[in-house]
């Protein structure tokens, strides 16, 4: 096809299309956006190549006015997985990758902790979470951002990083492992991982709006910020400065898009057929929707789904739902919230994005948009799933809650004094534990943010941290033999999120404080 044959049907197929309000999915709109008091929320429905639903509603910035609208930029988050293992899928297509090349034809200094693993693990297999680590582990040297962490460290560290498991034998997910593929495209495309999304996704798919690597909000404008709730409001977090520049993690979690973007992204998936057959071959279309890796089912899919089926795909999370096939994924950082699903047997896929602490509600309004199209039931409201959510919390054992740790006082010198010094982690650096006035302060050397005094709560330590953003405390345990590392780290909340992977540190006590 010439080139101004395909950039015309392209035009056609990315068009606009007038669409109107759906009374169901508006109540379920309105419900989640009062429920759960968001800053933001974005809405969007593709039916059969047609956009017949978007709604937006909420500021980019609470409080200031500027209302969101389909162009505003949203944080995507683990979102980006999928453009990642598209522009892996565009160099198949081209012949510059395989699938199943080994990772060290393109990264020789790629290294895991059992020496054979590193040298088996393939392409595929940094894509589907079959690595042996523990679900997130590493995660730390990519959040709490802003860090100093390089992909070059991300890299090196994996091998230290410990398995949990054999390789291949079960799924955990992995952050760093996309990283790793980022590299990888870069190699084999020759180019930076930011320029080859932005050539193999962005331009042919004309996501105008979408973002990676260095750019500036005030150029781009209409971008949301992220929001946590604090004394009953919505407040801003890890706010943007005047330049984003690019970052460690964005071939796992790093692209901002908006929901008219989303919409064309899901748009091109949900039509194999047609002028975006040009852009991936049914081969790559079809390796990246095939089940890779099983999932587990949980107890929620079986009750709420009748679901039979779990697995991880190329970038995609696969399962059936009321019988129908379901394609999605969804995205988490701080204060940013994503989904996108899609029903490829109804032609039918649906974006959400909201800029506030909006896990629950992408939870229940994603239910509620499914069973629109799979089950027509009237009762199976926001309402309804938020009731079943809340009951499922009411007998949660009493081992996956947070403890009570409001009983707490400041740790004193005197109490730690032979625990104060620069501890050193191979994979995540220095941790300095040093006097701070009468108080003790754990500082991490490359990861501002984990920064905290540290609290004694009845005979143990925590870290309470001093940036609010970061909402998972840790736990301080000091060895009682030699044989152990000096220190260690863990969660105090069971349930907090796994990227906190503290309990992946140890920490070998290196000299005294300055």
């Amino acid at each position: 096809m010439k080139k101004n044959a395909w950039t015309v049907l392209l035009a056609l197929f990315l068009s606009p299309f007038t669409h109107a309000a759906d009374p169901v999915i508006d109540a379920a709109f309105d419900d989640a956006m009062a429920r759960y008091r968001l800053p933001g929320l974005a809405v969007g429905i593709i039916e059969d190549g047609r956009i017949v639903y978007t709604r937006t509603s909420g500021e980019l910035i609470a409080g200031e006015g500027q209302k969101i609208d389909s162009q505003t930029l949203f944080k995507i988050a683990s979102n980006t997985k999928a453009m990642t293992t598209a522009t892996l899928a565009r160099l198949v297509d081209a012949g510059k990758l395989q699938w199943n090349d080994p990772v060290a034809k393109y990264l020789p200094q790629f290294r895991m902790h059992d020496p054979w693993v590193g040298r088996e693990m393939q392409v595929r297999d940094l894509l589907i979470h079959n690595s042996g680590l523990r679900a997130g582990a590493g995660d730390l040297m990519l959040w709490p951002e802003p860090n100093t962490f390089t992909r070059a460290d991300i890299i090196s560290g994996l091998a230290y990083l410990k398995p949990q498991h054999s390789f291949r034998s079960r799924y955990d997910y992995d952050n760093l492992m996309y990283i790793v593929a980022g590299e990888v495209a870069a190699v084999a495309g020759g180019a930076p991982y930011e320029t080859l999304v932005r050539r193999e996704v962005f331009e042919p798919l004309g996501m105008k709006r979408c973002q990676v690597g260095d750019w500036r909000p005030v150029e781009v404008g209409n971008v949301a910020q992220p929001h946590m709730r604090q004394d009953g409001g919505n407040v801003p977090v890890r706010s943007d400065g005047n330049v984003i520049r690019s970052s460690t993690m964005e071939a796992a979690g790093g692209i901002r898009c908006s929901l008219d973007d989303m919409l064309a992204w899901v748009r091109t998936w949900l039509a194999p057929q047609g002028p975006s057959q040009a852009w991936l071959s049914p081969a790559q279309r079809e390796a990246v929707w095939t089940p890779q890796m099983t999932m587990p089912l949980s107890k929620r899919m079986r009750e709420w789904d009748n679901s039979h089926f779990s697995a991880y795909g190329y970038g995609w999370r696969l399962a059936d739902v009321d019988g129908v096939f379901k394609v999605a994924h969804t995205g988490t950082l701080m204060g940013m919230y994503s989904a996108v699903t899609m029903l490829p047997d109804k032609g039918v896929g649906f974006v959400i994005l909201i800029n506030g602490e909006g896990d629950e509600a992408r939870t229940v309004l994603t239910q509620v948009l499914v069973k629109h199209y799979t089950k027509r039931d009237p009762g199976l409201t926001v309402a309804h799933y938020a009731g079943l959510i809340a009951a499922e919390e009411a007998v949660r054992p009493s081992e996956q809650k947070a403890p009570d740790t409001s009983k707490r006082n400041v740790a004193t010198v005197t109490e730690l004094q032979s625990r104060l010094g620069v501890y050193r982690d191979p994979w995540f650096g220095e941790v300095s534990l040093c006097r701070d006035g009468a108080a003790v302060r754990l500082r991490a050397a490359k990861s501002p943010l984990l920064n905290g005094i540290v609290q004694r709560v009845g005979d143990r330590w925590l870290v309470d941290w001093d940036d609010v953003s970061v909402d998972a405390e840790a736990w301080l345990n000091f060895a009682s033999g030699k044989t152990e590392p000096d220190l260690r780290m863990s969660k105090v909340d069971p349930q907090a999120d796994f990227s906190y992977d503290y309990e992946d540190l140890a920490f070998a006590r290196v000299r005294g404080c300055p």
